[in-house]
């Protein structure tokens, strides 16, 4: 069995070696807490990590083949209630004329490799949790380079470095799609086709002030209205993120940033809690208004109600920021008390 203490958490053979202690009376010590027992070791975290994501690609294929069975030829996706084969379309499989789905066969595809690719990642995710080691820094090969201490800013900085960097190849992976492998759907024309993306950098720069050919809108960002331009802000975007990876890999936090940022395991918790917050608010607006990257042939014209769930997430998440920053930052008080 393993036991914990506060944010401790420890293997049979730790517990043993402490004399099984119990746990002390504090909230941490509640059956919802998950992983904040983890919070000191590495190694286990990571395996949790490794096993959410998991969980994530399951649901994907799971999903994404349920959807299969019940698909209705001649009925469009969004009538169907569709919530997965409509990113695929836009994508370019299965995709005839005027966005018709004429075959299902991609989607079962890319269904059974997501349950297969969640097999091994799970199978990842329970290897670091029952036979790999608590904490990486007693692991094999290159894996000490990767634990740290939550107060270390170097190493902290490091491991976001490699986040960066599979967000960028992510960005990547959507431009070779776009540009070389079939193309994507394009809602103007209502057919699947290759893109050449816009490679300036300044006009795609400008949507985020919302500065179009047409002058300013409210709309920033959403009211992209060419695959050229969708598809040159996935590249300028993977560009960005892969150097910065690079830059947080190679280099240290400055001086500045380590006086005003708080490094703490809560604290890292919720700067990531407020980013997918931001990326499921602004999410919604892209539902609404872009018809570009969410085509009304295989979303419809009205969707509110997907953008509602995008914002409902997005703000139970802020509300999730907002008290993880603010006992992050309670206990950064009590420490320099």
């Amino acid at each position: 069995m393993y036991t914990y203490q506060k944010y401790k958490y420890e293997s049979p053979k730790a517990a043993q070696a402490s004399g099984g202690t119990a746990s002390v009376s504090t909230f941490e010590d509640q059956w919802w807490v998950g992983n904040i027992r983890l919070v000191d070791l590495s190694g286990s975290l990571l395996g949790a990590h490794i096993a959410h994501g998991a969980l994530i690609v399951f649901w994907a294929g799971a999903i994404t083949l349920l959807e299969v069975a019940r698909f209705v030829p001649g009925i469009p996706l969004y009538e169907q209630g569709m919530i997965l084969l409509p990113h695929l379309a836009s994508l370019g499989w299965g995709v005839g004329p005027d966005g018709t789905v004429v075959d299902t066969y991609p989607y079962f595809v890319i269904g059974v490799l997501h349950l297969v690719s969640s097999a091994v990642v799970g199978a990842g995710g329970l290897y670091h949790t029952f036979r790999g080691p608590g904490d990486l820094k007693e692991g094999p090969a290159r894996a000490p380079k990767f634990h740290y201490d939550w107060s270390d800013g170097n190493k902290l900085t490091f491991i976001f470095g490699h986040h960066l960097i599979f967000l960028g190849v992510g960005a990547f992976l959507f431009v070779l799609k776009a540009t070389v492998f079939g193309g994507i759907f394009d809602a103007t024309l209502g057919e699947v086709r290759t893109v050449s993306p816009t490679l300036n950098p300044f006009p795609l720069l400008g949507y985020i002030a919302g500065i179009t050919d047409g002058g300013w809108t409210i709309q920033g960002m959403t009211s992209v209205s060419n695959l050229e331009d969708l598809v040159g802000g996935h590249i300028l975007i993977g560009a960005i993120e892969i150097l910065g990876g690079l830059w947080h890999i190679f280099s240290a936090p400055f001086g500045w940033v380590k006086s005003r940022v708080i490094f703490s395991g809560e604290a890292i918790l919720s700067y990531s809690l407020v980013g997918l917050a931001w990326m499921g608010i602004l999410s919604a607006f892209f539902v609404l208004n872009s018809d570009v990257a969410y085509p009304p042939q295989f979303y419809g014209a009205e969707r509110s109600g997907g953008a509602s769930v995008q914002i409902v997430l997005g703000f139970i998440l802020l509300g999730g920021h907002i008290w993880h920053a603010y006992r992050a930052r309670k206990e950064a008080a009590q420490s320099e008390g």
